[in-house]
């Protein structure tokens, strides 16, 4: 178990506040599908399919929810509308299991890879830079030594802000001019973190290339040089969408997917939208573990994605 990996009553208080928009969102159209009905029938899924697929939940996904309640209500023979929310929570949990989504444990790093090499990537606008502060921050916390690599050279903005929270954190920062090459940028951040004995790299990259060739290109090549220096780097590609885009999340997914290895997702901005859902619906159509949810601004709210937690949360205890 790692240092942060209990669930403490202010995680739970965090999760409840930041997913409120989407519980009441899904909890509203669950009652008025329900409506007037005591058991669960073909209308009452019917209405529930509507219900999932409108809280951004995916269609594939929904399916299959769907599927696994008829199954459920078939083989108990009678299900009241009461027992729904347990139903769903139930299903909606084993669904998240079976699809490589293990509860993360806390903000700890294998023994055996030090410098832990995190390549952060994701369009820009969705939280990227702010989660590797968050990060940064967490496992200073955790005791660990970070360093971070600004390698998103065709934006100032970008570098300054890294700059910021490097500052913000106390930790130190590797960059170069703008319009760099950010291969270059990643080599001089693994290099400077291996000759000092970091635990922790954590390197930004470019959320704005032209199409999936240069997006591709570009990744490769800083993995490429990367692993001059750790030849195993980077052990994890930590895919960053913004929850609150809904079905935008899932089509960022698919072209980052497609151009990189992506190992790890982050679902940032959950506070501020009733679409939550997505992180259910990208969770299992990718298969690739959300390590990590963002539920507010605060550098204290990013927390480690525990499947339980969240659809308790979601769809009450």
């Amino acid at each position: 178990m790692g240092i942060f990996s209990f669930f403490s009553k202010d995680k739970k208080e965090n999760l409840d506040k930041g997913l409120s928009k989407t519980k009441e969102n899904v909890f509203s159209k669950i009652t008025r599908a329900i409506a007037g009905k005591s058991k669960v029938d073909d209308e009452v899924l019917d209405n529930l399919e509507e219900v999932l697929i409108t809280s951004d939940v995916g269609v594939e996904t929904t399916l299959k929810i769907i599927d696994r309640i008829e199954k459920r209500v078939a083989r108990d023979k009678y299900v009241t509308t009461s027992e729904l929310t347990n139903l769903l929570r139930d299903e909606i949990a084993s669904l998240l299991t079976e699809n490589n989504t293990v509860d993360g444990d806390g903000f700890t790093l294998p023994e055996d890879k030090k410098p832990y090499v995190i390549m952060v990537v994701g369009v820009n606008g969705v939280g990227k830079t702010t989660t590797i502060g968050k990060l940064a921050y967490q496992f200073k916390k955790a005791g660990k030594s970070v360093y971070l690599g600004a390698a998103d050279t065709f934006r100032a903005a970008a570098v300054e802000q890294l700059v910021i929270w490097s500052e913000r954190v106390g930790v130190p920062i590797v960059k170069q001019k703008m319009g760099s090459d950010p291969a270059s940028v990643a080599f001089d951040t693994l290099s400077s973190a291996k000759a000092n004995g970091a635990d922790v790299v954590i390197i930004d990259t470019a959320g704005r290339l032209h199409n999936k060739i240069n997006l591709m290109n570009e990744l490769t090549k800083i993995k490429n040089v990367m692993k001059k220096v750790i030849p195993d780097a980077p052990h994890e590609i930590l895919l960053v969408l913004d929850g609150s885009t809904g079905q935008n999340a899932f089509e960022q997914a698919k072209q980052f997917t497609a151009a990189t290895e992506v190992n790890a997702l982050a679902v940032t901005k959950l506070d501020g939208t009733a679409k939550g859902g997505v992180v259910i619906g990208i969770s299992d159509q990718f298969r690739i573990p959300v390590k990590y949810i963002g539920l507010g601004e605060g550098i204290e709210d990013l927390q480690v994605f525990r499947k339980r937690e969240f659809v308790n949360s979601l769809f009450g205890e």
